[in-house]
């Protein structure tokens, strides 16, 4: 079994390294068969050639290994159209692509903007063309016309945009994020410019799609209130994109957002309510077998209706696998099961490993496994009730001591108060899946009585109220924390080696514990020296103008911005958080500035620049001026023009065209991003 499980651990972590080889370094469809073809040849040669050696086993094993990886590469390379003839990128030259007459299918409804309905769809034909692969699809809000519905069929006459890359140093990658999901481009269209050709379902996910909608159509006709409605849609179906941001940044700032994504808490609370209410089957003849049957039906019957997440897949999958050992009667080993879903999850959607939920979860899952036990032993409840709420503190905390280090990276900030609302909400989280499944499908039906309706609405409403409550401790709550990459690597492996320590106790782990530490005051030493250095930005802000002047660790910000704006506003936040600033201070917007060796001068929509007793090498328009830029240039001379946000596009047009033609480079932030000068 020890052997069993090593070879299954070690399978899917060489799966895993082959993914990232792939991701980080793309190559062919065809020379991805070839590696992979050429690998299992050699493994079966090995086989054959090294059948009656004794150091058969290492060969085998290594040959085996380099296989996975070529696998997990190939796997990768086989999940991206891109990587087909037929994808569209590989067919249109965009140049001719202007108003093409695209046919496509709606394949998932994603969370609106405030100005477009966004969806991700499957390109079926561009004109007479037959082709594939997905894209983002923004659709003009209008409050009369209805979502687009899974599976639909359009034809829309529009062209393919790019991606927005971020403008502004540090800002979240939303076309990296695309692109981990192989979605390369976007559209833009209105309601009225869409020709439907077909609503039928042709999918799973339209079924489910469908069937999701049923629900929720029944849903409203009760009296739910807003939050509650999208809670209940979050808890029970899988979709979030009712969640208000008020709602979503409570639960995220109290520590509590993975109640709000069908996980595994959710899928193994499903799992043992079936299992309990199933069990008189089994004292019929086959019973066992029905039972096992209908419990995984059902279970991914919950999948698609959740639409097939990775947290609710990733869950699905393992709570599977537990539900055949519970009926064949077997231990079931949990790094065995988590391996075994991990595996089986990669090989059929590889980009899941790129998904942050997912790691959220199998982090949260190991850490529990690994540190709950020993937590648990720090203390001795005496009574049932006290040993239940040890119970769900321990699990809680070793569960973040799991993910601390993802949510450090991806969210940088701390939520100081998680025990509390996980203390309070897990121990009635299976009372209230179970009594909300009774309330869908009870409203399904449209049978569901109006007091069990408005009860269930309570405990949503108490629910958000107490998270609420929690989420406004702002003392308790750490928010913009720098952290790299490498602090994420050192932090895990800084808590494999203590756990190391902890469970071998002895010298070898305390040496490599020792080393650690060292390697993470030298990075730490390492990342104060890199960030001694200066750097001048002119952010992109629509509107507005931002001047940020770094000194080492200090950051000193110019800018108009008024302070509702301001407030919102995540543009020096990020900076701040992913340049490691500790120091900030704030100043309106000076005329004239001296940065280095170079001069600036500011130029705004007084536009007065004349009878300078210097020539400045870099010149800032901001607020659309009424200039000349024609006799400025001749007059100054300057080595660069900068043009911000605040200005009109039409301006900028205008005052590009005339730098190209005095062959003066000219800097748009609306286009390459934010001017940053280091020196």
């Amino acid at each position: 079994m020890k052997l069993l499980n090593f070879a299954i651990i070690k399978l899917t972590l060489c799966l895993i390294i082959g993914i990232l080889i792939g991701y980080l370094f793309p190559i062919s469809l065809k020379t991805a068969f070839s590696i992979s073809g050429l690998l299992t040849l050699l493994l079966v040669a090995v086989f054959f050639v090294l059948k009656q050696s004794i150091s058969r086993s290492y060969w085998f094993g290594a040959f085996t290994f380099l296989c996975v990886i070529s696998f997990g590469l190939l796997n990768t390379s086989l999940h991206d159209d891109k990587q087909f003839s037929n994808h569209y990128t590989n067919v249109l030259t965009f140049q001719d692509s202007t108003n093409a007459t695209i046919t496509f299918r709606v394949h998932e409804i994603l969370k609106p903007s405030n100005y477009h309905n966004k969806y991700v769809i499957d390109v079926l034909k561009i004109d007479s063309k037959n082709l594939i692969g997905k894209t983002l699809l923004n659709v003009d809000k209008d409050s009369t016309q209805q979502l687009l519905k899974v599976d639909a069929i359009f034809i829309a006459r529009t062209e393919f945009e790019e991606l927005f890359s971020p403008l502004n140093p540090d800002q979240f990658n939303y076309r990296a994020y695309l692109k981990k999901q192989h979605i390369y481009h976007q559209l833009y269209i209105t309601n009225s410019e869409l020709l439907t050709i077909s609503n039928n379902k042709h999918t799973l996910f339209g079924y489910a799609a469908k069937l999701r909608e049923h629900i929720q159509s029944k849903l409203k006709q009760y009296d739910f209130g807003t939050d509650e409605y999208a809670i209940i849609s979050a808890l029970l179906l899988g979709q979030r994109q009712d969640i208000s941001k008020e709602i979503y940044d409570s639960y995220s700032q109290a520590g509590a957002i993975h109640i709000l994504a069908v996980s595994g808490l959710h899928v193994g609370i499903v799992l043992l309510l079936l299992n309990y209410l199933l069990k008189p089957l089994e004292f019929l003849k086959g019973g066992k077998y029905l039972k096992l049957s209908i419990i995984v039906i059902l279970l991914w019957c919950f999948a698609i209706i959740a639409g097939l997440s990775a947290s609710v897949t990733r869950a699905v999958t393992m709570f599977t696998i537990i539900a055949f050992a519970m009926h064949l009667k077997r231990p079931t080993n949990i790094y065995n099961t988590l391996a075994i879903s991990i595996f089986i999850l990669l090989l059929f959607k590889p980009n899941f490993l790129f998904d942050v939920g997912f790691q959220l979860s199998y982090m949260a899952v190991l850490a529990i496994v690994l540190i709950q036990p020993m937590l648990y032993k720090l203390y001795k409840p005496r009574y049932k009730l006290d040993a239940f709420f040890w119970n769900i503190f321990t699990v809680t905390l070793a569960a973040q001591f799991g993910v601390i280090p993802l949510s450090l990276y991806y969210f940088h900030q701390f939520p100081g108060l998680f025990f509390l609302s996980n203390l309070v909400i897990i121990p009635f989280l299976g009372t209230i899946l179970g009594l909300g499944i009774i309330v869908i499908v009870l409203a399904s039906f449209s049978i569901l009585p109006k007091f069990l309706a408005d009860a269930y609405a309570f405990i949503i409403a108490t629910m958000n109220d107490f998270v609420r409550w929690i989420s406004f401790q702002e003392a308790f709550l750490i928010q913009n924390i720098s952290f790299s990459i490498i602090q994420f690597l050192l932090s895990y492996l800084l808590i494999a080696t203590i756990l190391s320590t902890l469970i071998h106790k002895s010298f070898k782990s305390v040496r490599l514990l020792f080393f650690v530490i060292i390697i993470g005051q030298i990075y730490f030493i390492y990342a104060f020296r890199i960030n001694l250095y200066q750097e001048f930005t002119i952010f992109h802000k629509s509107r507005y103008s931002i001047l940020g002047f770094k000194n080492n660790d200090a950051l000193e910000v110019h800018h108009n911005l008024n302070d509702s704006v301001f407030n919102l506003d995540k543009t020096i936040t990020n900076y701040k958080v992913g340049s490691h600033l500790k120091i900030m201070s704030y100043d309106t917007i000076q005329n004239l500035y001296l940065i280095n060796n170079k001069t600036l001068l500011v130029i705004d929509s007084i536009g007065i620049y004349k009878s300078l007793s210097f020539k400045p090498q870099l010149i800032l328009l901001r607020n659309s001026p009424k200039i000349n830029l024609d006799r400025l240039i001749d007059s100054l001379q300057p080595e660069q023009i900068i043009s911000d946000g605040s200005n009109y596009k039409s301006y900028q047009n205008r005052w590009q065209a005339t730098c190209e033609a005095k062959k003066i480079p000219f800097h748009k932030t609306s286009e390459k991003g934010a001017y940053i000068y280091v020196y």
